[in-house]
């Protein structure tokens, strides 16, 4: 079982619930959950139980990856192609989250990391799987062949005006694992963040040494999760190249020499309230990014 910690970790998540599960009876609610539990059994047999929580959402259920983020694509995908009549929605993201102790003394999760995963759940189709910009990021750069799984779609706004970058996964063959087999620390490259995962604390300290020494900051200290050892930090490109923000009323122009440090300063805004306007765009002085804080930002 996954130890709680109250430090902030960087996941993936996966986001499961049952269309239209409250217009049945109580007994179809009964085999409806019956099958979905057989069927979120079946998709995680390969990843180890330590290595995930389980969380029970009334008509769906949330998985929380503390390991490798293609464990969440490969289970994602499992549990779409033998979801069978079941009107299954799914939504995967990669975001902080935190192991806290419930009421019960059970493993409960909180953050933004299974928060913007329910969002993007939310978007999908019965029968669809759609993950996050942040997400789709780290696996479609595994290989040539894990970025053909995936196919932009269309940006959706929630109700709290935040904008997602959705990218809905294809049906077809799974890559192969590519995993490092036990040898050096893996490092996953999760936009304005690093994850680092090892079976060795050791292996972990050095990378986070290097990339420290590139200018990266430790956002997550490294924690021990079953067999593994995992850590995060901030992007060296995010802490080192500043973005200017101009004001316009309650608009915001932020422009930067990388899309990652923009992406950062969009972020932070966003925390504020504000919502971003179209897309981070390439000019020729770097990149740009609009915001409406709406009187909400700073």
């Amino acid at each position: 079982m996954a130890e709680s910690s109250s430090r902030t970790l960087v996941c993936s998540v996966l986001f499961l619930d049952l269309a239209e599960y409250s217009r049945n009876s109580v007994q179809e609610q009964l085999r409806l959950k019956e099958a979905l539990t057989t069927l979120i059994s079946s998709a995680l047999e390969r990843v180890r139980q330590w290595d995930r929580v389980i969380l029970d959402t009334g008509d769906g259920a949330a998985v929380v990856f503390l390991g490798d983020p293609e464990d969440a694509l490969v289970a994602a995908i499992a549990a779409r192609d033998r979801a069978g009549p079941l009107a299954l929605r799914m939504g995967v993201n990669l975001g902080p989250v935190r192991l806290i102790k419930d009421l019960n003394g059970q493993t409960n999760v909180i953050g933004d990391g299974i928060n913007d995963a329910q969002r993007v759940m939310s978007f999908a189709k019965p029968g669809q799987l759609l993950v996050s910009r942040g997400f789709h990021d780290v696996v479609s750069r595994l290989s040539d062949e894990h970025a053909r799984l995936f196919t932009r779609e269309t940006s959706r706004t929630d109700k709290h005006v935040r904008e997602h970058e959705l990218f809905a996964v294809a049906g077809g063959k799974l890559p192969g694992p590519l995993r490092s087999g036990g040898g050096d620390a893996q490092v996953f490259d999760a936009g304005p963040h690093y994850i680092v995962s090892a079976n060795e604390r050791i292996k972990v300290a050095r990378a986070l040494d290097a990339l420290a020494a590139r200018g990266a900051r430790v956002i997550s200290p490294i924690t021990q999760v079953g067999d593994k050892w995992i850590a995060s930090c901030e992007h060296p490109e995010a802490r080192l190249a500043e973005c200017r923000v101009e004001k316009l009323g309650y608009t915001r122009i932020v422009t930067g020499p990388t899309r990652r440090a923009v992406s950062v300063t969009v972020d932070d805004l966003i925390q504020h309230g504000a919502r971003l306007v179209g897309e981070i765009e390439q000019t020729d002085d770097g990149w740009t990014a609009v915001c409406d804080t709406g009187g909400a930002g700073r």
